[in-house]
């Protein structure tokens, strides 16, 4: 396609509009089929937003009763927006964060063409190269906050551009940006959106275009007008909240959205270099795809293009500071995964990456072949390896389908680069979908609360009491519906022979490796390897250990 004409341009860039879109949906479909929402986390957000409906509190989240200050009210608003059109339901909770996975593909096409309004190919292929990565694939099926803030995070920094090139929408569009991102996941979407927007003045005469761009004094006075806009956009939520929820809301909405979130990245500690140990398997395909290294051997000259410094300070800052802390999770870095994609996208569309060869498909194609043969020897042949007991229910048979995917893109020589970025997202979505239809048994078995909270639904209609043995996340309240607190037992001697002596008639849910045979109890549900046993009120006075963790 290279010199194709401006009306070709277009027609390539709205078929690929169309391969992503429809890779998204039946990536979601796929998901939305097969997968329960999946506890603690998903459980957790959807029970804060089935609180902040029941108990008409749109301004305070609460979980279980109790204020939740541990996000920002955006998801649970957007969720309870839907349902005031819908109704209460199961599904649209799961498509609010895959929906922002969808505007962001839409968006990261739309900067690439503001980066290089001269490549047409960039545009068109950046969303695909995005949702081919199979870590963005897999999560763009999750309802969590960090989608949300990718998206906010990549229209902000398309208003930086603007602003750059003195359209003045461009500070409104990233005070937008920075203000939705704080009410969606707190301060972290400065980490995503400032340094790229302080670091203008070394990108963005490069960007070329009309003019050396802004004079420096004006163009901070306008980055600091717009955090300032975007800090009164979240302060618009969180002064009133902060009242109303009281001292210790107020503390941990101010301080735990920030400084406190500090605390908290001394969990899950890990290296300094784990986020580099993981990344590539994070973005295969591509990191095992010939053309793009031959790209990349052949970007000479790539750090004077404005648009790829602006990728790299995105990525690289974050990946820094990211690394860091000791505290590391997987999707920290999800709103940098754009960066990746529009870098990527920059070097295959450039002349230098030209030379298409028969077999560039194969080394991706066999890969996927090899991995999904390595998982049913896995699951099929005879090893020394000691598999949970619920991954033997896995459907095998889908990973053998994956392994024909990933051997009939090897054998097929496509020409067109669209095409083939194409194909090897499709061949991520497979692999993705593949998995859940591969674990749909185990996830019914082991994962899925909806049988146990029907019970304690019915239950609770009953005059039963509920309580939870040990920390409790508000995994049943809106599986279940339930219109009360859960309440928690078992942490402290004696909570438990307290509660048994306040309650004529309750249910106490336990976790236990095994079943014991004696005393019976109401309802069991394997769970994670363990089992969720609930005992009747009167079996706990008899024994309260069984109230015990």
């Amino acid at each position: 396609m290279r010199g194709a004409g401006r009306g070709d341009l277009g027609m390539v860039r709205f078929l690929s509009g169309v391969a992503w879109a429809g890779l998204w949906l039946a990536v979601i479909a796929v998901a939305l089929a097969t997968r329960p929402p999946l506890p603690v986390d998903e459980t957790r957000y959807l029970a804060v937003a089935w609180e902040m409906w029941r108990d008409g509190e749109f301004l305070v989240p609460h979980l279980n009763g109790a204020t939740y200050s541990h996000k920002p009210p955006l998801l649970f608003w957007l969720i309870n927006l839907g349902w005031s059109v819908t109704g209460v339901n199961d599904w649209w909770p799961r498509l609010v964060a895959p929906l922002f996975g969808l505007g962001c593909l839409a968006l990261t096409g739309l900067l690439a063409r503001r980066l290089w309004p001269a490549d047409g190919t960039a545009a068109a292929v950046a969303p695909l190269v995005l949702l081919g990565c199979v870590f963005w694939a897999l999560f763009t099926t999750l309802t969590m906050f960090d989608m949300i803030l990718a998206f906010c995070a990549v229209l902000g920094l398309i208003g930086v551009v603007e602003a750059w090139r003195g359209r003045r929408a461009g500070f409104a569009l990233l005070a937008l940006g920075i203000g939705l991102g704080v009410l969606a996941k707190g301060p972290a979407i400065l980490l995503h959106t400032l340094p790229v927007a302080l670091l203008a003045p070394w990108w963005g005469p490069a960007l070329g275009g009309d003019g050396p761009g802004p004079r420096p004094r004006r163009w901070f006075l306008g980055v600091a007008g717009a955090v300032a806009a975007g800090a009164v956009l979240a302060l618009a939520w969180a002064v009133p909240a902060g009242i109303h929820g009281g001292e210790a809301y107020r503390d941990a909405i101010f301080w735990g959205q920030s400084a406190g979130r500090m605390v908290e990245s001394f969990a899950h500690e890990r290296p300094w270099w784990w986020f580099l140990a993981v990344l590539p398997p994070l973005i295969l395909p591509w990191i095992v795809w010939p053309p793009l290294w031959r790209a990349v051997r052949g970007a000479g000259g790539t750090l004077a293009d404005g648009g790829v410094r602006l990728c790299l300070v995105w990525f690289l800052v974050a990946l820094a500071a990211f690394s860091a802390i000791s505290g590391k999770q997987l999707h920290y870095l999800l709103p940098e995964f754009p960066a990746l994609a529009l870098v990527f996208a920059r070097l295959l569309a450039r002349p230098a990456a030209d030379g298409e060869r028969r077999f560039d498909q194969a080394v991706p194609g066999l890969l996927m072949a090899v991995l999904a043969a390595a998982a049913l020897i896995v699951l099929y042949v005879p090893l020394p390896l000691r598999l949970p007991t619920d991954a033997a229910l896995a459907d095998g048979a889908w990973m053998a389908a994956v392994m024909a995917a990933g051997l009939a893109v090897a054998a097929v020589p496509l020409s067109g680069l669209v095409k083939r970025i194409a194909l090897l997202a499709g061949l991520s979505v497979v692999l993705v979908a593949a998995i859940h239809l591969a674990a749909r048994p185990v996830l019914a078995r082991a994962y899925d609360l909806s049988p146990l909270s029907a019970r304690l639904h019915a239950w609770e209609r009953e005059g039963y009491a509920l309580a939870h043995s040990a920390k409790y996340h508000g995994q049943f309240n809106f599986l279940g519906r339930l219109q009360r607190p859960v309440v928690v037992i078992g942490m402290l001697t004696p909570d438990v022979e307290t509660w048994v002596r306040d309650t004529p008639k309750g249910k106490v849910i336990s976790y236990r490796n095994d079943v014991p045979a004696d005393p019976p109890n109401d309802f069991v549900q394997p769970y994670r390897g363990r089992y969720i046993i609930v005992w009747d009120r009167d079996a706990v006075a008899a024994d309260p250990s069984l109230g015990y963790r």
